[in-house]
Formats: C-alpha cells, sequence, structure tokens
C-alpha cells in the first residue's frame, strides 16, 4: 500500500478533476449519511463485525484489502468475507488491520455499491464454475468411461486436466475445458490448451486430448480452431452456457474420442 500510495493519490486527484469538469452540469449537493472512520476505534469496529457480519465485505472492500492478505497476514484461513464467521478475538484483529487502510469517512451508499460490485464478480464467478461443472457432467453423462479432474507430472510441474478417463489408471482420453470471454484472451488461452496437449503428449503419448470451449464470438470460432490446429489435439468443439449446446459439443468431442454412448 506504501509503495502505490503516491501514484494512487495522484490518479485519484486526477480523476476526481475530470468527473468534476466532465459531469459540471449535472453536479449537486446532497444530504447523504456518512460513515465517520476516523471516529471509530478498532474495538468499536471490531463490535460492528461481530454483530453485523455483513458489514465486513464493504469495509475490506473501501480498505482494499482481500481475503488472502487476512490469510496470509493474521493466520485467519478459509474467511468466507460474505457470509464470516468470526470470534470476537480473531473480529478484533481484523479490524485493527483495516483501519490504518480506511478511509476518514465514506458515504453509506458508497459501501453498499462497493459490495454489489464485489457481489456481482463473485456470482458471475460463481456461474463460470458452474459452467465448467455442467460440461463435466456431460462427459459422464455421455461417455463409456468415466471423466474426473486428474493431474499430470512434466518436469517435475503438475498440470491439470479439467476432464480425464479413465478415473485411474494411465490416462487414455483428456479434455481441457475452457471459457475464453474476450477477443484479447484468445493467445494466451490458446497457448494454454496447445501447451497442456503437448505436455499430456509428453508423458502419454497414446492418449487423445481435446478442448472443449466457451468464446461467445461464434464467427471466430474458425480462428481458435486455426490456432489449435495439431496433431497433439484431436478434438476442438465450442459450447454455450445452455444445457443443450454444452450436450451437443460434447457428444461430438466424444464421438471423435469413439468413446460415446450409443
Amino acid at each position: 500500500m506504501a509503495r502505490v500510495r503516491a501514484v494512487t493519490e495522484a490518479r485519484a486527484r486526477e480523476v476526481e478533476g475530470a468527473l468534476r469538469a466532465a459531469f459540471s452540469a449535472t453536479i449537486r449537493r446532497e444530504e447523504v449519511e456518512v460513515i465517520v472512520f476516523s471516529d471509530i476505534a478498532p474495538e468499536t469496529l471490531a463490535e460492528a463485525i461481530v454483530k453485523h457480519p455483513l458489514v465486513l465485505k464493504p469495509l475490506l472492500a473501501a480498505a482494499n484489502v482481500a481475503a488472502r492478505a487476512i490469510e496470509r497476514d493474521l493466520s485467519i484461513k478459509n474467511l468466507d468475507t460474505y457470509k464470516p464467521k468470526l470470534t470476537r478475538d480473531q473480529a478484533l484483529m481484523v479490524a485493527a488491520y483495516l483501519k490504518p487502510f480506511l478511509p476518514p469517512a465514506v458515504p453509506l451508499p458508497t459501501l453498499s455499491y462497493l459490495d454489489r460490485a464485489e457481489f456481482i464478480d463473485k456470482e458471475i464467478r460463481k456461474g463460470k464454475g458452474h459452467w465448467e461443472k455442467l460440461v463435466l457432467d456431460a462427459l459422464n453423462r455421455l461417455s463409456t468411461v468415466p471423466f474426473r479432474k486428474r493431474t499430470i507430472t512434466w518436469k517435475g510441474d503438475r498440470y491439470e486436466l479439467d476432464g480425464a478417463a479413465p478415473a485411474t489408471g494411465a490416462i487414455q482420453y483428456a479434455v481441457d475445458i475452457k471459457r475464453i470471454e474476450a477477443r484479447r484472451d484468445i493467445h494466451k488461452r490458446s497457448d494454454e490448451i496447445v501447451n497442456k496437449a503437448a505436455r499430456l503428449a509428453s508423458v502419454r503419448s497414446a492418449a487423445k486430448f481435446g478442448a472443449l470451449i466457451y468464446y461467445p464470438f461464434i464467427q471466430e470460432h474458425g480462428n481458435i480452431r486455426d490456432r489449435l490446429r495439431s496433431e497433439k489435439i484431436a478434438a476442438v468443439q465450442f459450447a454455450s452456457e445452455s444445457d443443450e449446446s454444452i450436450t451437443s459439443a460434447v457428444g461430438l468431442l466424444l464421438a471423435t474420442f469413439g468413446v460415446r454412448k450409443q
């Protein structure tokens, strides 16, 4: 925080000035509820967190502190910042930790909106994980062999396979389940798929490797297929978020492997 303070404060002044200049015609003064953190002692802040645990996430957002920092610096493991369960001693440690990073005062609606933004991000990320689970479920529903997450080791490094079969023993089939959300990510994600296919071929040359990809720009699917053209990649399929699309794409991929249920 100390390292980036100068540039952060400089940008804050620039942004505030730009906002004031850009929207001067619509700026108005309003009476608003403001939480004055400069008047709150760590003990009082800790008591508020214990009695009203929902306040922790917006406080963390206002202080620009993530859960991993709490775990790293305070040794409080597996903290669910949205539904925290803290002892009074833990709450006091968190409060004392946050206090120097909190602004002197924050309008209550601003804190609420910070929490809203963080919550939306969490729910979107959860949805991405749910999509990957739907793909893995479809693999197991439509395949003659069971798929599960597995790892391979290449030159001392471990690589995770999103779906591999069989569940134990020598891997015969592997699927990389990949979401590419933006055009600028195509190069990086494509390289990840190609590299994983190469790693698998190095440790298990007989295994067949495929990729099942979510990419919302349908007209550019051909470009990605070209980037993934490799003798080490047996199949590339695309799926949207619908169950029908996932089922169709998984079925085509498994058919290429020769393990689709009839």
